[in-house]
């Protein structure tokens, strides 16, 4: 089967605000999400910034009980499904329910709950651990509770690709549907990790920008003086349907999921290759497999961490991959905005690279004021820009060389 598969739900919990509404203007806006951090005490960390959600209270989402027993990368996620689900309009019974999968991406889980019960461990001993420890901490449990919350009972897959796993989701739910093994999947990305352990992670990698000064324009992605990237949270969600099962319920439709693309590296545990083939070959399977040529795309969300090798290659690869036509091509990357949501980078970027086609409005990199020798295409700087886009392309590449693409296009029945 090759069915045609399109987008008719969307939710978002991010750094920019609780729904969809309320964070793509805040995009469109140039707003940043970026602060100190309050989660905890980061007075002796190098790095005290992250792009924390504000305002989230769970138990508007889901009961009390289940609030508190959640760990947070759970709430959002399931906070984004239900948004995404009442969006849709799609309501699940037992027979509809079989044909409904779930296929999410996170990077890290339950990382703020593993600190927690070692430090239980360590001070107060192993009979004092909570029966939950294990179920809040491992990342499949967001996909597993959004299909005990809404009874969908299809395919049920976690992916943990890293920073590229939202979006690894996404096109692995889209082939799910075109292969005719699901009617319709809740897909997308979940990360919650503004934690001690990370932040120390990271930095200790001299990963993460240092500018504790001037949070709001820490994350410059493509400019000359970006230093790092921001750790973001949240979750992004779509539904996705076979166009044949949106059209007999009458679903409002975003847009159409046409093409795929994936590919690895085998380089470096971090670092891209210069040349940035592999990145080069997933956005070159991505064309592939939606059948159009390269001058067809008309916006690229880009991976845009603001780290200096990730956007220098990245550079690289969108000129290998679109030749002569590279320079016309508008690049933006929305993660000046909402930081680095890791595993969940790629479920928000998808619902803005959607409403971009959806909206003909395409979102700034916020933050670049020049760019260095190479990173000189358009990146759509710090305004956002009202011009017709048909097709759309995101990026995700993570740690250990994976690389993930997705295209989508604009509806047109």
């Amino acid at each position: 089967m090759n069915r045609r598969v399109v987008i008719t739900g969307l939710g978002l919990v991010t750094p920019l605000g609780i729904g969809v509404d309320e964070t793509w203007a805040a995009l469109c806006a140039g707003k940043s999400g970026i602060g100190e951090i309050t989660r905890f005490d980061a007075s002796n960390y190098a790095t005290k910034i992250a792009a924390e959600v504000k305002d989230f209270r769970a138990e508007d989402f889901v009961s009390k009980k289940e609030a508190k027993r959640n760990q947070l990368f759970i709430s959002y996620a399931l906070a984004a499904s239900r948004m995404a689900m009442e969006d849709a309009g799609l309501q699940l019974d037992e027979k509809k329910g079989d044909r409904v999968g779930v296929i999410t991406g996170c990077g890290l889980g339950g990382l703020a709950t593993l600190e927690e019960h070692t430090m239980i461990i360590n001070t107060r001993g192993p009979k004092r651990v909570s029966p939950f420890f294990i179920p809040m901490m491992i990342g499949n449990m967001a996909a597993g509770m959004i299909s005990i919350q809404f009874g969908a009972k299809g395919p049920n897959l976690s992916l943990a690709t890293a920073c590229a796993a939202g979006t690894h989701a996404v096109g692995e739910a889209y082939k799910n549907i075109q292969r005719g093994f699901s009617d319709a999947v809740i897909t997308g990305g979940m990360e919650s990790v503004i934690t001690p352990t990370c932040i120390a992670g990271f930095g200790a990698m001299k990963a993460l920008s240092t500018r504790n000064d001037d949070p709001t324009r820490a994350s410059r992605p493509f400019d000359k003086d970006r230093d790092g990237f921001v750790v973001g949270e949240g979750a992004g969600i779509l539904i996705i349907e076979a166009l044949e099962h949106a059209l007999e319920r009458g679903a409002n439709i975003y847009g159409e999921i046409i093409g795929y693309g994936m590919s690895g590296d085998g380089y470096h545990m971090t670092s891209p290759p210069p040349d940035a083939e592999g990145a080069v070959r997933c956005m070159a399977a991505a064309i592939a497999d939606a059948g159009i040529s390269s001058d067809q795309i008309d916006y690229i969300n880009a991976h845009g961490t603001s780290t200096p090798l990730n956007d220098l290659y990245e550079t690289r690869a969108i000129k290998t991959v679109f030749q002569g036509e590279a320079a016309s091509v508008p690049v933006s990357s929305t993660k000046s905005m909402t930081g680095h949501l890791l595993g969940g980078a790629g479920g928000i970027e998808t619902v803005f690279t959607t409403l971009a086609a959806y909206h003909d409005i395409i979102p700034p990199t916020i933050n670049f004021e020049s760019g260095d020798e190479e990173c000189d295409l358009d990146y759509v700087p710090n305004t956002a820009r009202r011009t017709t886009v048909d097709i759309a392309m995101s990026n995700s590449f993570g740690f250990g060389g994976t690389n993930a693409t997705v295209i989508v296009k604009k509806y047109q029945p």
